[in-house]
């Protein structure tokens, strides 16, 4: 049996859950933008307690790595590194962007060819992969600046459903695509990482919580940093 605590704070959503043998037996979360700080020990605390399960009688606890907001992951794996230390667990780490995939593949039932999920970076800039509808690695992670061209050689192939909180950048800038899907209500959640936390943890491919960092895939942009 395996009992995973799972914390998503990679975009504006906070979220909680807890999968056993990965399927989730209880799950909160907050809407709030920037509210990550604020809300994550809290709704970790009430999730363990309305389903009254203790921390020592978990057996890892999961993070979404990135990429996303910077803020975001530093609070969710920072959290997680202490539950770790407090609770002497094992430390999971799931790409975002593969866990948006598997959660829009486990809650949507369109018929495409391809998942593409997409995180608002700034400006054109999404972070963003490419998926098959089986969940197999198209195009790598990357940060990418948008263009009516992007995503042409895979569009004129397949059909792709485009979602997360940077699609409708694209959506607006691609010439109308019949292979092209655009998800406008998808919300990102850690119950995506149900099946992916699982394997690892079988595989035993845990990090070490004293030196694990957050995949930021990019350098910390701020308006005010000085040349």
């Amino acid at each position: 049996m395996a009992l995973i605590l799972q914390i998503e704070t990679a975009t504006d959503r906070c979220s909680v859950s807890i999968a056993k043998d990965g399927i989730t037996i209880a799950a909160n979360s907050d809407e709030g933008d920037r509210n990550h700080a604020r809300v994550l020990v809290p709704i970790i605390r009430d999730l363990l307690q309305t389903s009254g399960i203790q921390g020592e009688e978990l057996d890892a606890i999961a993070v979404s790595k990135g990429p996303g907001s910077y803020t975001g992951l530093r609070i969710g794996v920072s959290t997680a590194k202490g539950l770790c230390y407090a609770w002497e667990k094992p430390l999971i780490a799931v790409n975002t962007l593969e866990s948006m995939a598997s959660w829009f593949a486990s809650n949507n039932h369109i018929q495409v060819d391809c998942f593409c999920p997409m995180i608002d970076a700034r400006r054109l800039e999404v972070y963003t992969a490419l998926y098959s509808n089986i969940l197999d690695t198209i195009q790598e992670t990357q940060a990418l600046i948008l263009d009516g061209n992007s995503f042409a050689e895979a569009l004129n192939q397949k059909t792709i459903a485009f979602f997360g909180n940077g699609a409708q950048k694209f959506e607006k800038l691609l010439i109308k695509n019949p292979n092209a899907f655009f998800i406008n209500d998808f919300t990102s959640s850690s119950e995506g990482m149900n099946a992916l936390a699982l394997n690892l943890f079988q595989e035993r491919r845990f990090e070490s919580v004293a030196y694990f960092e957050p995949f930021y895939l990019k350098d910390f942009y701020s308006p005010n940093k000085s040349a």
